[in-house]
């Protein structure tokens, strides 16, 4: 998505064009498709598979699965959707989609997903919610696992700040099921899972293990449709950036950080050993002032 810098009016041919991509699982090919089409979102709707193949740099027969993949019989078909959606007067030289590299339109795009996360932050009840429920389980299992694995460290290592028995749970294999018995011996009543595409099946079935184990797994996920979504009590979505070769997570790793608010204000004790580890990482000069 593209943004006038000015006015801070988002560019309309190339949103409506993003729409169209999302919830869609893309290859690299077709997502150099898909930047080609934003960077000419008022032109693309006349182009041929021919024009658009050569735009992208790719061949035709991958425009034709690229519109099959987007849920149209074929690249006609996509071609008249786009002229239905997208106006017909060519964008202005030096404006909208244009004038943003690819680079710039990831930023814009992740740019739209913490819009939205704010938006879902109106009500802020699943989020309290979930402090309330984080907070009262000892231990804390905290699941993330592949691209997950860095949000899953990262709240970890901010939480156990404050809560005091957090078990980082970042690597699969056949020990997962083990730490979670061991964690539900030791008292844990709750789960957190960050889950991010593409989503392992190990995941799947560790929540499902989890939930049986007696267990409430909330989970930060990139949409509320995500293949964790039926083995979840509680799902707070957050969407993933996919203008790049690889996912970019901002709006979940953000979302994280507001969850960790949410379980602070749920340990009366938080402010206090926040304190008590400045004070201790000062006596070691922990940090470089």
């Amino acid at each position: 998505m593209s943004v006038d810098r000015s006015t801070g009016v988002t560019d309309a041919p190339a949103t409506r064009l993003q729409a169209l991509f999302e919830g869609h699982r893309l290859t690299p090919t077709q997502r150099r498709i898909a930047h080609s089409m934003v960077r000419r979102a008022a032109d693309v709707p006349f182009l041929s598979s021919v024009e658009l193949a050569e735009l992208a740099g790719v061949s035709q027969p991958s425009v034709t699965r690229f519109a099959v993949a987007l849920g149209f019989d074929g690249y006609p078909a996509l071609r008249r959707h786009l002229r239905e959606v997208v106006p017909a007067e060519p964008a202005a030289a030096g404006s909208g989609p244009g004038s943003y590299n690819e680079y710039q339109q990831a930023v814009e795009a992740e740019i739209e997903n913490l819009r939205h996360l704010a938006e879902l932050l109106a009500d802020p009840r699943p989020v309290q919610k979930a402090g309330r429920i984080l907070a009262a389980s000892r231990p804390l299992p905290v699941l993330g696992l592949r691209a997950a694995a860095s949000q899953a460290y990262g709240f970890a290592y901010f939480a156990a700040k404050v809560h005091p028995d957090v078990r980082l749970l970042d690597e699969g294999g056949t020990m997962i099921q083990d730490r979670i018995d061991a964690a539900v011996r030791a008292g844990a009543t709750a789960l957190l899972c960050f889950a991010l595409p593409r989503h392992p099946r190990e995941v799947v079935d560790t929540l499902a293990y989890a939930r049986e184990a007696g267990l409430t797994v909330v989970t930060v996920a990139d949409s509320a449709f995500a293949p964790v979504a039926r083995h979840s009590d509680l799902l707070l979505p957050a969407a993933v950036g996919t203008g790049l070769a690889f996912d970019t997570a901002c709006a979940p790793m953000l979302l994280g950080r507001v969850l960790l608010e949410a379980l602070c204000d749920d340990l009366p004790d938080a402010q206090a050993r926040l304190e008590q580890f400045d004070a201790n990482a000062a006596a070691r000069g922990l940090f470089v002032e």
